[in-house]
């Protein structure tokens, strides 16, 4: 029987995809493996990946304990008192999987993936603390996570003003939202701009998708 790739090779061949986004062709004649193989490695070690580091690399706060030190980071570094994080969105392209119609196909006009956060902070399971006044203020505030104009408006969510001619104490609002949100667009950048595959238009179906795109966030 041939001889099995060695897990070595097919780590490096999967990094190199994920990093560059070379396309299998261009793969096939950098490793000498062929791309029928190559289009089985990738998957496989981009499944391996997240299995085995999902629950130390991939984690987040759970309990009101764990939320309140990144509370009082962005209070004490963004001035933006029960913040507990920044939200954003990145559509990942992909093509048009078949027989889907309309399913992946996004507001900006192509097909991508994404995941939702929406479930899990609107039914209270993602463990908030519960409100309490912020400082000088004795009125109750929840804690919250920073967004901009393309989210809506939620008990969980706020987001800078959206109207002309602010006030002074709307324009200082704004800016330390802003500033605050500014973590998770930082985030977005540098991770993009590492693992390449992201910037581009992925062609494997969705499933697998999903694991290239876990595998480049561990």
């Amino acid at each position: 029987m041939k001889k099995a790739l060695p897990p070595g090779l097919k780590l490096v061949i999967t990094v190199r995809f994920l990093a560059s986004c070379d396309k299998y062709p261009s793969l096939m004649y950098s490793f000498r493996v062929t791309g029928n193989t190559i289009s089985l490695i990738i998957p496989e070690v981009c499944q391996a990946i997240v299995e085995e580091y999902k629950d130390e690399v991939i984690i987040y706060p759970t309990t009101p304990d764990a939320w309140t030190p990144t509370g009082e980071v962005f209070g004490n570094r963004w001035n933006v008192p029960h913040a507990v994080g920044a939200l954003d969105g990145k559509h990942v392209g992909t093509g048009k999987p078949g027989k889907s119609d309309s399913l992946y196909h996004n507001y900006k006009g192509f097909f991508s993936i994404f995941n939702e956060l929406k479930v899990c902070l609107e039914d209270g399971s993602i463990g908030f603390p519960e409100t309490s006044p912020i400082p000088q203020d004795d009125e109750p505030m929840p804690y919250v996570i920073l967004g901009d104009d393309a989210f809506g408006i939620r008990t969980f969510l706020v987001k800078p003003y959206g109207h002309m001619n602010l006030q002074r104490d709307e324009g200082f609002c704004n800016y330390r939202i802003s500033r605050g949100r500014r973590v998770v667009d930082n985030a977005f950048g540098i991770l993009a701009q590492r693992w390449q595959i992201l910037l581009t238009t992925m062609q494997p179906w969705p499933s697998i998708a999903q694991d290239i795109v876990s595998a480049s966030t561990t």
